[in-house]
Parts: structure tokens; C-alpha cells; sequence
């Protein structure tokens, strides 16, 4: 008896291993898509990382900026929900005249510089300034449009990180 209770013992040891390893194989499996998913947005807007820069220093396009801070913003209110990530993808093909791939694949690329600034808040100071070196005070409506039709689906009001936030877009457009 003690002999098939220490096999049995085994085999669920063996069971749990094989099942963890499973997990971390499609854990790394899903972490490898999600840099191909980076990496094509990348080349699909012509955004090209530079050495010894930090990769919003490199954004060329008002649009990537602009979707770096409507991802940033959402997640000044917790994680975002799909329901906010499909209404910030609506808002921006809507406002920005993209395809829905294009809207899909610019997300994708402005959670990747969102998260690479560290915390959101530091994502929209940074973004906004790089905004509005690309191209002034041009691109605020958009911005705004895009904010606002994201948040319009998801939440009721603005939390105290999210309008703090809003005044740093406010002093970086230096808007009185």
C-alpha cells in the first residue's frame, strides 16, 4: 500500500511539472507574438528605434504619439477593459482616417511606447512634449477628439490621475 500511494505521488509530481512547463512554453510563445505584433506595427508606420535614444525621441508621426497617449490615459483608470481598448481603436480610425488594421496595429505600437516611458503619467508628459515639437498645436484637436471618444464609451467621469494628466497636455500645448 505505501508503495502505490508513493507512485501515485509521483506521477502527480510529474503531472505538475509537465503542465507548468506547458504553461511557460505558451506563455513565452505569446510573449514572442506580441514583439512580432510590436515590431510590424513598427515598420508599417515607418517608425524606426534608434540606438543610445529613447524610442518616443524617434516618433515621426503625430499619429503614433497621439495613440501613445490615449493608450497612456486609459491606463491611468486601472488596467483597460477590451471594451476601452475597442472603443480607443474606433475613436482613433474615426478621428485619424485609418483603416481598421491601421487603427488595430497603431494601439499596439502606442502601448508599446506607452509602457517604454515606464508609468503612464510619464508616457503623456513625454509624449505631449514630442507632440508638440512634431506639430504644434495642430494635432490638439485630434488628441482631444481621440481622448474624449475613448472615454466617452468607457467611463463616466475623469479620476484625479486623469485630469492631472490633462493639465500636463494643457501646459504642454501652453493652453491658458
Amino acid at each position: 500500500m505505501p508503495a502505490i500511494l508513493a507512485l501515485l505521488g509521483l506521477v502527480t509530481a510529474v503531472l505538475i511539472v509537465v503542465i507548468r512547463a506547458r504553461n511557460a512554453a505558451g506563455t513565452a510563445s505569446d510573449l514572442m507574438d506580441m514583439a512580432h505584433d510590436v515590431r510590424n506595427a513598427a515598420r508599417r508606420f515607418g517608425f524606426r528605434r534608434q540606438a543610445n535614444l529613447h524610442p518616443v525621441e524617434s516618433i515621426e508621426d503625430p499619429n503614433i504619439a497621439i495613440a501613445g497617449i490615449a493608450s497612456a490615459f486609459l491606463e491611468l483608470d486601472d488596467l483597460p477593459t477590451s471594451n476601452q481598448r475597442s472603443a480607443l481603436t474606433r475613436a482613433m480610425r474615426d478621428t485619424l482616417d485609418l483603416s481598421a488594421q491601421d487603427a488595430d496595429e497603431l494601439s499596439i505600437l502606442g502601448r508599446w511606447l506607452a509602457s517604454e516611458c515606464g508609468t503612464a503619467q510619464a508616457a503623456i508628459s513625454r509624449l505631449t512634449r514630442k507632440l508638440v515639437r512634431l506639430s504644434g498645436q495642430q494635432s490638439l484637436t485630434a488628441l482631444l477628439t481621440v481622448v474624449n471618444g475613448t472615454l466617452a464609451s468607457c467611463t463616466d467621469s475623469l479620476n484625479l490621475k486623469q485630469k492631472e494628466a490633462l493639465d500636463d497636455v494643457r501646459r504642454a500645448f501652453r493652453i491658458t
